[in-house]
């Protein structure tokens, strides 16, 4: 068993119910309405060698607000801090280079689940690096998730991925199974899942993402 490691997290609201059964992606990204603005940029994540290409996916909208000490996507206005990092899906043809591992780029992704949003995704070079994702589980903007992960990247594709767990509470007693579903994170390369996190919700660790061993299939 792997030792257990805490992800830096806080939250601002205290999650209600949804409605999901098992260990399964949140609906909201399936529910996405036409973006008002980027739509014309958006592409598919398309990887660029010697890159990583980094996307959080799973609630009805989520951002990457920091890579290091670098603000991605303002928690205020949901758009680029800096929109000179903003940039298209790379294609064979022309990409825009990243100059040294403080680089990075930001190409729109898709329209988000919360209409008027846009999902982007980061381009950045391979090294160990802290990341902050904000996650939205509901169709609205007061309430978030904050998780941060630290994590030696690869030239690789990553998704940063939010679900509920529910396969804990299956056998519990009425009361568990009527409270709210821990909110899990997987962090996925290039297909896998190579760490795994769960919400705690005890008295002594509420709040708190617990790095879970990932089992081997």
């Amino acid at each position: 068993m792997n030792k257990k490691r805490y992800a830096l997290f806080t939250s601002t609201l205290i999650a209600a119910s949804l409605a999901l059964s098992g260990c399964q992606l949140l609906t909201g990204y399936q529910q996405i309405d036409r973006a008002e603005n980027a739509d014309k940029w958006m592409g598919k994540l398309i990887p660029v060698a010697g890159e990583v290409n980094l996307a959080c996916f799973g609630t009805y909208h989520c951002e990457v607000t920091h890579i290091d000490r670098t603000p991605i996507i303002s928690p205020e206005t949901h758009e680029p801090v800096d929109m000179s990092m903003l940039t298209t899906t790379p294609s064979a043809d022309e990409v825009t280079s990243l100059l040294d591992t403080k680089s990075v780029k930001i190409v729109p992704l898709a329209p988000s689940g919360i209409k008027g949003l846009t999902n982007y995704y980061a381009r950045v070079k391979p090294i160990k690096r802290e990341v902050h994702v904000n996650f939205y589980p509901e169709n609205n903007l007061g309430y978030v998730e904050r998780f941060a992960i630290i994590h030696e990247f690869v030239d690789a594709t990553y998704q940063i991925r939010a679900y509920q767990d529910k396969s804990n509470q299956e056998a519990g007693s009425l009361l568990d199974k009527a409270s709210p579903k821990p909110l899990c994170v997987e962090l996925v390369e290039d297909g896998t899942v190579v760490r795994h996190f769960c919400k705690q919700t005890d008295a002594q660790q509420q709040g708190e993402f617990i790095e879970v061993a990932v089992t081997k299939s």
